[in-house]
């Protein structure tokens, strides 16, 4: 089978398919060199190490999102895609993102850690303190043998000459520099009004530098650390561009060490002008005051009251007298009105005396008590009169009229009248009424029996 045969172009585009399909997108370490910037805004540059080299190419539109300019001999971390350039038949890697080499997983952990502290609430603007006005005592907590320190002092004692300032010396980068910081941070809190004077400001500052330079302050510790103080503290680390998690959690950031010392120390000769200005003020106002006072006492000097004070004296005199007059003529005024109504109330009084009325009610009173007697004796002798013609009429219709006749009644011993001999018995006692007494007797025989010599039966007379 005959081998095939490639021309240039197909050979290199068969290459560069297969290096696009195999190896793709990848992220390439190196330093960088024979780098060009071209007017056309792309960038050529050689990634090298020490046995190879991989031509690269950052283009006009990458360039300007790209995090870090190119430059010859720093260390970088490219990330692209392979390909190849057919014009020259080389292959090569076309850069989308360019950052220092291992600030990729820094940035990583930096993010995670600043998400977590901010779900967390570190960096919650209510529990930030409030930086003192006026600072008497502060602590910079930096390296000693740094630019910064002195750029801060220099500020400090241009600003505020009469501002002491303590030194905690600590290591800003490398191993250990974390520790020393928070170290730092807790001593000063913990000596603060006891070993140390009181401290009321307390500054973490280190100079500008790459991510790795200033990791030591996006370390969690140093985050608690400086939120967990008492003391007031300011984050100055680094350039303007540059945000730390120190930076988010202090109490107030600034964006560089100088800016941090021209926060905290209030500007002597401002405060200086500003008292004197205040001082002048106060001035002008006291001599104003002080003038017009002045006129005051002139114009009280000149006036007639005080040359003839005796006019006060006849002024209130007549003042007095014109309110006597008023009262005086108020006052008759009123009794005036008031005589007038006592003499109609007790016109009004007379009218309606209690005595006129007792003595009219008296006299109704005695006439009606003579009517009522004549009334009652008349229906008194007309009731005596009926009583007597009723009294005359029963006891004419009664037992003792018929009696006073000559007749008699006969009543059984119980008082039950006897009206036929067949109610008695032989020995019953019977009573008989008379008109002027009564008779008790013995039955000794009834109808159908023969009466005894001795007559009829035995009587007894008793007069009542």
């Amino acid at each position: 089978m005959a081998e095939k045969i490639y021309s240039v172009s197909g050979l290199t585009r068969k290459i560069r398919g297969v290096l696009e399909y195999e190896v793709g997108r990848v992220s390439v370490e190196g330093e960088i060199s024979n780098h060009r910037a071209q007017a056309s805004g792309h960038h050529y540059f050689t990634l090298k190490d020490s046995s190879s080299q991989l031509s690269c190419v950052l283009f006009r539109g990458q360039a300007k999102n790209s995090k870090i300019a190119p430059q010859n001999g720093i260390q970088v971390q490219a990330f692209g895609e392979i390909s190849v350039y057919e014009a020259r038949g080389s292959y090569q890697l076309i850069v989308k993102d360019l950052q220092l080499q291992g600030e990729g997983i820094l940035q990583a952990r930096y993010e995670a850690l600043k998400r977590a502290l901010f779900e967390e609430g570190l960096f919650d603007e209510t529990r930030k303190k409030q930086i003192p006005s006026f600072p008497r005592t502060l602590v910079l907590v930096t390296s000693p043998s740094g630019a910064a320190l002195q750029d801060m002092l220099h500020v400090l004692a241009r600003r505020a000459p009469w501002l002491r300032v303590l030194v905690f010396p600590v290591a800003v980068q490398g191993d250990g520099a974390s520790r020393q910081i928070v170290r730092a941070i807790e001593q000063t809190n913990r000596l603060s009004g006891n070993e140390l004077p009181q401290i009321d400001v307390l500054i973490v500052t280190r100079g500008g530098g790459s991510l790795e330079d200033l990791w030591s302050f996006n370390e969690e510790a140093v985050a608690r650390a400086i939120a967990a103080s008492t003391i007031p503290v300011i984050s100055g680390v680094g350039h303007e561009i540059d945000f730390t998690i120190a930076d988010f959690s202090a109490d107030l950031r600034a964006p560089t060490p100088s800016a941090a010392a021209e926060l905290v120390a209030p500007d002597g000769n401002e405060l200086r002008m500003r008292l004197g200005g205040l001082k002048r003020q106060i001035e002008l106002r006291v001599d104003s005051h002080l003038d017009q006072l002045e006129e005051k006492i002139v114009r009280l000097g000149q006036s007639p009251i005080l040359r003839d004070p005796e006019r006060i004296v006849h002024d209130l005199e007549q003042d007095l007298d014109r309110a006597e007059e008023r009262i005086v003529t108020r006052m008759g005024a009123a009794l005036s009105a008031r005589k007038e109504v006592l003499v109609s109330l007790a016109g009004r009084l007379a009218g309606q005396s209690p005595c006129l009325a007792m003595e009219g009610k008296e006299e109704r009173l005695k006439l009606l008590a003579s009517q009522f007697r004549s009334v009652v004796e008349g229906q008194l002798q007309r009731l005596d009169d009926r009583v007597e013609a009723r009294a005359s009429h029963l006891h004419s219709l009664g037992p003792f009229s018929v009696f006073e006749r000559g007749f008699s009644m006969t009543t059984d011993n119980e008082g039950s009248p006897v009206t036929s001999i067949a109610e008695v018995e032989k020995g019953e006692k019977l009573v008989t009424r008379l008109g002027d007494g009564s008779i008790q007797s013995t039955v000794d025989s009834t109808a159908g029996e023969k009466a005894d010599s001795s007559g009829v039966g035995k009587q007894q007379q008793q007069q009542q």
